[in-house]
């Protein structure tokens, strides 16, 4: 790679190493020369001038931090040299304009989804089992099994035929390579099974807003209809449930069936009836199929986690500008994580469409980093040891980096964790930093498709939506393809544009939506469901 710094702002003070670099190597950059004072690991930063001990450094071309020691011109900086600093946030400061991309070949195109009485537009068919509780969780995973084992006849996993080798004292190399579905009885619907240790025991305040999520799940236009279980005592009463989804939506059209255990008699009962009645269902649910529907039915979460020094230099922009592309289309992107947008809310308020938006962010913000002060912790403690070995080193470094997944376009609306997306436009979406956490509640708030970015590499998945998963780099993409859809890496060394990958982010979407791709998380089963329980999570 010729190319081996990169400022990504021309008022950072700092530069990114594309590569490994070595202590005197010299480089020229900007038409000077820098003398590289420490080894440097690909991802981490070297300083452009030389920095005074509480010197500030910029990135993004905001503050990221200072340093607590002199740093010279091509130093390294490391949690021992830098701490977290972050510019204070006020009101509007400046008008707010935006140039749209050019979505003239955009326009026309269309995916084809599962359509709801409500207009919504589904890219999944799900009948959609969970608990009102954790007292039915049992319940739940019981009707797991059994309608997992009826509803698709599955050769046993590599793992399974593994170990029953090895009890059988058999050679590994018996084991079948594909470990593919043979069979499905239905083609148009899948069934999933989310379970939570929540409902009782907590505070009221937990069980409403576990209310609002599970409601917003059942509203998400990717699911058909829903079986819930109830045990009776717990606080989060099936009234509380009712209530929620019809606040979110009167008119809701789907069928919910909920089921009471202490007035159903005994198990075996309850679980016959259960599975009569939804089966009915199901059958109903698998005749809708997909049709044409604009891509303005698109709501698209933005997440990122297992983030690297790459991140905010590749993969996230590239999705800013996917996102910017759908929100000129009339689609709904959705930007959470609110403790990595730390350092960065001056931008997005002077992007609030209006001031009423901007005071409600600035509130959920400071109201977040004042509880987690309150705890002894606060927004400067979110970067995990993997961030921090792979060069994002403050919260605000992480921060500025993540929130270019939201692109440049306006902001329409900033809702609170269990608010539902219902404005076309940019949404920004208070959540915890925790990927699942996160992505649990931009499900919620009605995202029928996920883009997730990783420099690290993660799994996460849902049981109802499709979350695709965009690598930074071409390493993270070679090491695990089972996991990784798309291959950022090409920004990195020169290849490709921002927005040539944003526009490739945006085609798979639209495939992913359709159903022509299946997202590797889906391949996987990979189901993951984590409510807030708003105490501190970072």
């Amino acid at each position: 790679m010729s190319t081996k710094l990169i400022k990504v702002h021309p008022e950072d003070n700092v530069a990114i190493a594309l590569v490994d670099l070595w202590q005197g190597d010299r480089i020229s950059f900007e038409g000077a020369e820098v003398i590289i004072i420490n080894d440097v690991r690909a991802k981490h930063k070297i300083t452009l001038v030389n920095l005074k001990a509480g010197a500030p450094i910029y990135m993004y071309g905001v503050l990221v931090g200072k340093v607590v020691v002199d740093v010279d011109r091509g130093g390294v900086l490391t949690v021992e040299n830098v701490k977290h600093q972050a510019a204070t946030t006020t009101g509007k400061t400046k008008e707010f304009s935006w140039e749209k991309p050019d979505i003239s070949k955009w326009q026309k195109k269309t995916f084809a989804g599962y359509h709801r009485e409500d207009g919504q537009v589904g890219t999944a068919n799900v009948w959609l089992f969970f608990p009102l509780v954790f007292c039915e969780n049992r319940n739940v995973e019981l009707l797991k099994d059994i309608f997992e084992k009826e509803l698709s006849v599955q050769q046993g996993s590599k793992q399974r035929q593994l170990l029953r080798n090895l009890i059988n004292n058999k050679p590994e190399e018996t084991l079948l390579e594909d470990v593919a579905q043979e069979d499905q009885v239905f083609k148009n619907i899948k069934v999933r099974f989310l379970t939570h240790q929540g409902g009782c025991g907590g505070t009221r305040h937990d069980s409403v807003a576990l209310s609002r999520l599970l409601a917003g799940y059942i509203n998400n236009p990717n699911v058909a209809g829903a079986t819930v279980l109830s045990l009776g005592c717990q606080n989060l009463q099936v009234d509380i449930l009712t209530n929620a989804l019809n606040n979110l939506n009167k008119d809701i059209k789907k069928p919910v069936l909920i089921y009471e255990q202490q007035q159903e008699g005994t198990i075996d009962e309850m679980l016959n009836k259960i599975i009569r009645e939804t089966f009915a269902q199901i059958k109903k649910a698998d005749t809708i199929k997909r049709r044409p529907a604009p891509l303005s039915k698109l709501k698209l979460g933005l997440e990122c986690g297992g983030s690297d020094g790459f991140s905010g230099i590749s993969a996230n922009p590239a999705l800013g500008y996917a996102s910017d592309l759908l929100a000129a289309l009339g689609g709904s992107p959705i930007l959470s994580e609110f403790p990595e947008l730390c350092g960065v809310e001056q931008e997005l308020v002077n992007r609030c469409v209006d001031s009423e938006i901007s005071e409600k962010f600035i509130q959920l913000m400071s109201a977040y980093e004042s509880a987690a002060q309150a705890s002894g912790s606060g927004f400067d403690m979110n970067p995990s040891p993997g961030n921090i070995k792979d060069g994002l080193i403050t919260d605000a470094i992480k921060s500025a980096g993540a929130a270019k997944k939201g692109g440049t376009s306006p902001i329409v609306d900033v809702l609170d964790y269990g608010e539902y997306v219902t404005k076309p436009g940019l949404n920004l979406l208070c959540t915890p930093g925790n990927d699942v956490e996160s992505t649990t509640a931009m499900v919620g708030a009605g995202a029928n498709v996920v883009v997730f970015t990783t420099g690290l590499g993660t799994p996460t998945g849902n049981p109802i939506t499709p979350i695709i998963k965009v690598a930074t780099n071409t390493i993270l993409a070679r090491r695990m393809p089972d996991i990784i859809d798309i291959d950022s890496g090409g920004v990195v060394n020169g290849e490709k544009s921002i927005a040539e990958m944003g526009e490739e982010i945006l085609e798979y979407v639209i495939k992913v939506a359709s159903g022509e791709i299946i997202a590797k998380a889906d391949a996987l089963g990979q189901e993951d469901f984590i409510p807030w329980k708003r105490g501190v999570s970072l």
